[in-house]
């Protein structure tokens, strides 16, 4: 826990230091349980530990300390189901809080991407970071561009 003014309490020291070493284009995994988080990163991004938190928890925090890019279509992502679940139309719940909270945050609509399983298993494999977490939402992924800080910000 860090304990800062106006640093949400949720925000480790590790994933404080991540977000402020993060360039503009740098991506972040916010990792569901199931996700390969420490396989994926033997490959290069740094691996931060937020056990026992879930994504919108930690969403929420990062989105008043993050800017989203706003020079892409989608600077954020999220797991395409595979064509298994599509066919049995499985729901994904998580997505529409994501995509509220993306919106309210960026104060501008925010679609998700969606990305084939294993191209997004390639690409978290090219973040920054990824946050693995204790989120039970199956396709609870998220991939977030950081975009930039303007100088009236």
């Amino acid at each position: 826990m860090v304990v800062l003014k106006n640093i949400p309490s949720i925000i480790s020291p590790e994933l404080l230091y991540a977000l402020a070493q993060m360039g503009h284009g740098d991506e972040i995994v916010l990792a569901d349980a199931n996700f390969p988080s420490s396989s994926i990163c033997k490959s290069g991004p740094i691996l931060i530990r937020a056990d026992g938190n879930d994504i919108p928890g930690l969403l929420k925090a990062i989105l008043t300390l993050l800017p989203l890019d706003t020079y892409v279509d989608q600077p954020a992502v999220v797991m395409q189901l595979v064509d298994s679940d599509a066919q049995r139309e499985l729901k994904t719940p998580v997505w529409e809080i994501y995509k509220e909270m993306l919106t309210e945050a960026e104060c501008r609509q925010i679609e998700l991407g969606k990305v084939e399983r294993f191209k997004f298993y390639d690409r978290a494999r090219t973040a920054f970071a990824v946050v693995a977490t204790g989120e039970k939402a199956l396709y609870g992924n998220l991939i977030l561009k950081k975009g930039v800080i303007s100088s009236s910000q």
